[in-house]
């Protein structure tokens, strides 16, 4: 089905000219879109019309990398991609939990490479300069490089794609590349910083996806590093490998116990930890690294919740593949309705509002 989309939405982006294309394009933005001044912001000297991004993981490829605005998103990032095309692991490797509203994944970075979303994007764009929203790059390490090689591998990727994004996101925090996690390491994470920021000079944001799963003080070193390289930000938080708490037991596809798959959990069951991450983040730099928040947004509530706790920007991937394209008009419905009952002028005055008002920074 996924794939399927992925298709259809890769024609349209590709014919999004023609005229009947175009007014199906038109329709589809009035009928799922909400604009409105109040949830406009600038950050890193981008205009995002609304916070509510697609987060990595949905087009791997960049296939539909202008046909999001139309379903109302206010960004959207893709990847992961990686340097060098990989399909994947074995499958199946994508498994919904309805019970838990989560999806348990072990795809494995499975893109076409750097190389050809470079070629794809630039196909599609008349130039560097053109975005319907303002578009991420995930970039991820490719599974046949060793460990000790990573950060050429990151920086491979960014050379070709640096023109066509408008950040960029370092991922080493997916459970479902060996050993990758391992790259949030202090002493490791500086050498790919390091590579990236040398050939970027401060041209691009660029941002680091951290797990839900790092503990209080493996956080804290990432700030520092954060702040030694000039991160533009962080996103909290990409998928966990924990399983307790869940009502799903049994993965009917397999008859495995869910503790027996591999593979990291996204949607409700990560909501609390991410927003606790965020939380903690805000209150370490005292609110002066933006911060994207992702896991567990199915609700206005939900997003609202992660704003005020310090989040600039968020994301949802499950809860969109759960509730379809009606659920981002329901979420900025929502937030418009929180700003007017705080009295608040534009969603950022909420940003971690939560913590300023207990004195709490």
């Amino acid at each position: 089905m996924h794939d399927r989309v992925i298709r259809s939405l890769d024609w349209l982006d590709r014919n999004r000219a023609r005229p009947g294309v175009k007014q199906i394009l038109e329709q589809l933005q009035k009928s799922t879109g909400l604009q409105d001044k109040r949830l406009q912001q600038q950050l890193w000297g981008i205009d995002f019309p609304n916070p509510l991004g697609l987060a990595a993981g949905f087009d791997k490829d960049g296939v539909a990398a202008h046909i999001w605005s139309n379903f109302g998103f206010g960004f959207a990032e893709l990847g992961t991609v990686t340097f060098h095309p990989q399909p994947g692991n074995p499958r199946p490797r994508l498994f919904r939990l309805p019970q838990d509203f989560a999806v348990l994944n072990r795809m494995g970075f499975n893109n076409h490479g750097a190389a050809v979303m470079a070629q794809r994007l630039a196909e599609n764009n008349n130039s560097p300069t053109f975005r319907p929203i303002p578009l991420g790059i995930n970039l991820g390490k490719s599974k046949i490089t060793p460990l000790e090689a990573a950060a050429a591998d990151y920086l491979g990727s960014f050379r070709l794609l640096k023109a066509w994004g408008d950040y960029f996101v370092v991922n080493v925090s997916s459970p479902n590349t060996p050993g990758l996690r391992s790259l949030q390491d202090a002493a490791q994470l500086s050498l790919i910083l390091d590579a990236l920021q040398q050939e970027n000079q401060g041209k691009k944001p660029i941002l680091v996806k951290i797990a839900p799963d790092l503990e209080w003080e493996a956080i804290a070193d990432i700030l520092d590093i954060a702040q030694t390289y000039q991160l533009a930000g962080i996103i909290a938080t990409n998928t966990t490998i924990r399983r307790d708490g869940l009502k799903t037991h049994i993965i009917a596809k397999t008859g495995k116990s869910i503790v027996e798959e591999a593979g990291g959990i996204s949607g409700l069951p990560v909501r609390d930890r991410s927003t606790e991450i965020i939380r903690f983040i805000y209150q370490q730099t005292q609110g002066q690294l933006p911060i994207v928040g992702v896991g567990g947004i199915f609700t206005a509530e939900d997003a609202w919740e992660k704003i005020i706790a310090g989040a600039s920007l968020i994301q949802v991937y499950t809860s969109w593949v759960y509730e379809g394209i009606g659920m981002v008009n329901r979420i900025l419905a929502g937030l418009l309705q929180k700003i007017a009952q705080h009295d608040l002028n534009c969603i950022s005055e909420a940003r971690g509002s939560q913590l300023s008002a207990t004195g709490d920074r």
